[in-house]
């Protein structure tokens, strides 16, 4: 089929993208134990480069952020230098590339933090399960609350690591305030029992998300800052809301006080392993949020290009097909069959399900 939709530009921003089809941000676990990207992770995103936009995986903004092991950060000089590297390689095959800017809160364990002492989040709740942590396989612990002194300096966390990663050379950041990380705990009231001025009405569960928006903002601009929400009350990181609809609907026109480049929802498909039982929040999302609208979560080519078409979003992103397809875009354009992921190889260290996917020219 013609995919007049997915491969027509749009201005997003400032950025101006040749095409619809964004490359979702993958955490992949291949930045080694000193959490500097490398070598290996320049190819990966460098074959890619065709991807309307790149938002890299899940970056953590400080050594408190990180929940993940061997994922990359962007809080020293020689990470810094790290992903100048990646976005010198990008650009050379003329891609855009954004990072996206992660603190796990409470999903991550005391092997993770400095000291071994406990992660923080909305408040002293745990998720329901296990954390692979550099010391084995653990169960999660009971983060504790920040404090409300403590906020202002989580934030700037996220201030910084923007400047950061504008001295590496990004086109722009997306925060990430999906998945059950640190802003989503703030968010919903499954997570967020707090009694302050940040818990309980959604306009308080929501300040934490627009005082980090301001934050990050102010130390670029807004037209090269996306968001990312992921809402309903899907099984990731043990989350859940008593009312989506209200709650991401709110957020969603909340943040149009910022003029962003886009808002990113994965709210994945029917059938989906994360998809959520409860009416989809995107479209009332859609209708709350001014700018760019991007959707993501099991789309193929014809679902997405239909999503499109039908106004439900301007982009999409595509996850896993971007893993085990590193010329995606021209496999669309094309209509070739894609290469079958190893899901395997998601997590592990080395080329292998990394860098060895077969091109569409020597497939």
């Amino acid at each position: 089929m013609l995919l007049e939709q997915l491969f027509s530009p749009l201005q997003v921003g400032t950025l101006q993208l040749p095409n619809r089809i964004v490359m979702a941000p993958l955490t992949r676990g291949r930045a080694g134990v000193e959490r500097i990207p490398n070598g290996l992770m320049t190819d990966y995103y460098a074959l890619r480069a065709e991807a309307g936009l790149i938002i890299t995986e899940a970056t953590q903004i400080s050594e408190q952020g990180a929940g993940w092991d061997e994922s990359p950060g962007i809080h020293t000089d020689t990470q810094v230098k790290g992903w100048q590297k990646i976005t010198e390689a990008v650009h050379r095959r003329g891609g855009r590339i954004l990072l996206q800017l992660w603190h796990t809160g409470r999903a991550s364990h005391p092997d993770f933090q400095p000291g071994g002492v406990l992660p923080v989040s909305a408040s002293a709740i745990a998720i329901n399960g296990y954390s692979h942590t550099p010391k084995g396989k653990k169960p999660y612990v009971a983060p504790r609350s920040l404090e409300i002194d403590e906020i202002p300096g989580v934030v700037q966390q996220y201030a910084t690591a923007t400047l950061r990663a504008q001295e590496a050379g990004f086109d722009g950041v997306e925060i990430h305030a999906a998945n059950g990380y640190l802003i989503d705990q703030f968010l919903r009231d499954g997570v967020n029992h707090r009694t302050d001025a940040y818990g309980g009405s959604i306009a308080n569960r929501t300040r934490f998300l627009l005082e980090v928006t301001e934050a990050v903002v102010n130390a670029w601009s807004g037209d090269l800052v996306g968001i990312k929400l992921s809402p309903g009350s899907n099984v990731f990181n043990d989350m859940r809301d008593s009312d989506p609809q209200a709650t991401f609907t709110y957020a969603a026109q909340a943040l149009n006080t910022f003029n962003l480049a886009y808002l990113n929802v994965q709210e994945p498909l029917p059938g989906h392993l994360l998809a959520a039982e409860s009416d989809p929040c995107s479209p009332a999302m859609r209708a709350a949020f001014k700018g760019a609208f991007m959707l993501g979560g099991g789309y193929d080519a014809e679902l997405g290009e239909a999503a499109i078409a039908n106004g439900e979003a301007d982009l999409i992103a595509y996850g896993v097909p971007f893993i085990a397809n590193p010329d995606l875009v021209q496999r669309f354009r094309l209509g070739a069959s894609l290469n079958p992921p190893d899901p395997a190889t998601f997590y592990t260290r080395g080329e292998k399900g990394y860098l060895d996917y077969p091109l569409l020219a020597a497939a």
